[in-house]
Order: C-alpha cells, then structure tokens, then sequence
C-alpha cells in the first residue's frame, strides 16, 4: 500500500470517529454560534466536506459549480455524515485505483477565490486529508467546549489499529 492509499483510509477513518461523536451532540450545539469564519460546529465540518467535493472535481477535471468556501445552504448533520462518508470511501477508491504516473499528473484548477493553480493529483490529495484533519481540530475545540470529548484521530492510533486488524 502507497503512502496514498494509507492517508485517505486515515481520513476516511478519522472522520466517521469524529461524526460518530458529532452524532451525539444536540441541534442546538451544532448551529451554536461559534468565533470561527465559519460560523458554526455544523458549518465548519459542512466546509471541510464542501472543499472534498471541490478537490474531488479538481481531481476529475470537471466544475464543482461552487462560488463560496462557506457555502450558504448547510444540510442537516445526517446528511452531511452521510456525504462526507460517501466522498471519503470515492477518495479511498480514487486512491486504490490511481497508478503512480497519474498520481504525479499536474492538474490546473480555478481557485474558488479567484486564480488558477496546478497541482499534481498526488498533492491534491495530501492537501485533502490535512486539510480535514486542520478541522477537525477547529471542531474538536468546540467539542471540548461543549463538554464533550473528541476521539483520538492521530495518524499513530489509526496505524496502530489497522495493523492489529489486517486491513
């Protein structure tokens, strides 16, 4: 297994134990205003997912249709667990699939903020797994504040885990 494919089951892995622990915390604590850009717990993890679908369409090469990196509708948190899952299993499957030659193809992308960038696919998806992993911290200290405590997601205990478990 690649580096690669080692960070997005990281990512994957990651996010479903941090939503498993979101999934606990009433309504009214995800929508809470928080002193974050983003407004809220529910809003920073929608963000976090709203820029996978972005790097996921970078990644295909087609328009993500996206004009804000806080966009204004925010779905419900079933819905958005639901995604984030379902867009972190296409970049493991992205991740399983992809050869080395095409993991360092350069990719132009439009920036959401204006200007254009190029990144090699295997760059785009480093940039993908820690920019969640840079939320999740951001949602672990609203977490914490609310008197719940986030999961352990270090990269040690997901290595640690995964090789006593075969997979």
């Amino acid at each position: 297994m690649n580096d690669i494919q080692v960070l997005t089951r990281y990512k994957a892995w990651a996010d479903n134990l941090f939503l498993s622990t979101v999934a606990t915390v009433s309504d009214a604590n995800l929508t809470a205003p928080q002193p974050i850009i983003f407004g809220s717990l529910i809003r920073t993890l929608h963000h976090a997912y709203a820029m996978d679908y972005v790097w996921q369409c970078h990644l295909l090469g087609k328009p993500h249709g996206l004009t804000s990196r806080n966009p204004e509708h925010c779905p419900s948190f079933d819905e958005l667990a639901s995604k984030q899952r379902q867009i972190n299993e296409w970049f493991v499957d992205y991740a399983n699939s992809a050869t080395e030659q095409a993991l360092n193809e350069t990719q132009t992308f439009a920036f959401i903020g204006g200007g254009t960038g190029q990144m090699a696919r295997r760059e785009m998806l480093l940039h993908v797994v820690n920019h969640a992993t840079y939320h999740r911290g951001h949602a672990a200290g609203m977490l914490y504040q609310m008197g719940v405590s986030p999961p352990t997601t270090d990269v040690p205990v997901f290595l640690r885990q995964h090789a006593t478990s075969g997979e």
